[in-house]
């Protein structure tokens, strides 16, 4: 055989092995990433009521959520809350999603327990929640519930390892969500910190997820 023929059978074979894995590839597995987002803001403290506890000195904030998609990786407009365009929407320690009374989409959700990277595949049983706000939430709240932990003594709120939020899209996709850090800058001030820092550094939400665009289960 020809040293002319031989390199022509041999881009003839490579070609064939590049087109075969672009068609594995276009079919329905798809690239999934991990994405982290950093200092969402969550309805922030801009205030305290006033007095002392029980019946005051509790900080407030506006009482307004921020929306958030997963599938575009943006925050929403509040303009844009009736809509189909976002999935989560936070507002201090609530998580809503868009269902039920929260909003008009088919999202769901539910806390699994378990570590981020493990969950590979959501569980075929698995039942996902909607929203009945405000009396609950398809992402429990609470302390020691659904994702986080309140330290009382020392006023820190502070994300629960192996807790995994795992999220119907409002278009019916599916997601998984870690929050890893509830103060700004992703930092948990220290015991130590002043009532200052602790109110005015916190409601900014760190997360990571990742979000299966094939609308698959499967990470």
């Amino acid at each position: 055989m020809s040293k002319m023929k031989q390199m022509i059978l041999v881009l003839g074979i490579a070609v064939s092995v590049v087109a075969c894995s672009k068609d594995d590839n276009s079919g329905t597995s798809a690239v999934v990433e991990t994405i982290t987002v950093r200092d969402v803001p969550a309805d922030t403290i801009i205030g305290i009521t006033p007095g002392a506890p029980p019946t005051g000195g509790f900080p407030y904030g506006a009482g307004r959520y921020t929306f958030y998609s997963l599938e575009t990786n943006k925050i929403v407009p509040a303009s844009d809350s009736a809509s189909n365009k976002w999935d989560l929407a936070f507002k201090g320690t609530t998580i809503a999603t868009n269902s039920g009374n929260s909003g008009p989409g088919g999202a769901g959700a539910f806390v699994f327990v378990g570590l981020f990277n493990d969950l590979k595949t959501i569980p075929a049983d698995s039942s996902f929640r909607i929203d009945n706000a405000p009396s609950a939430f398809a992402i429990t709240t609470g302390s020691n519930r659904g994702w986080y932990v309140y330290d009382g003594i020392n006023q820190l709120v502070t994300p629960i390892p192996g807790r995994v939020l795992v999220v119907r899209t409002a278009s019916g996709k599916y997601a998984k969500v870690q929050i890893l850090n509830y103060y700004k800058g992703g930092t948990t001030p220290a015991t130590t910190a002043s009532d200052a820092i602790k109110l005015t550094t916190q409601r900014y939400y760190t997360f990571r997820y990742s979000f299966q665009p094939n609308g698959t289960k499967t990470f």
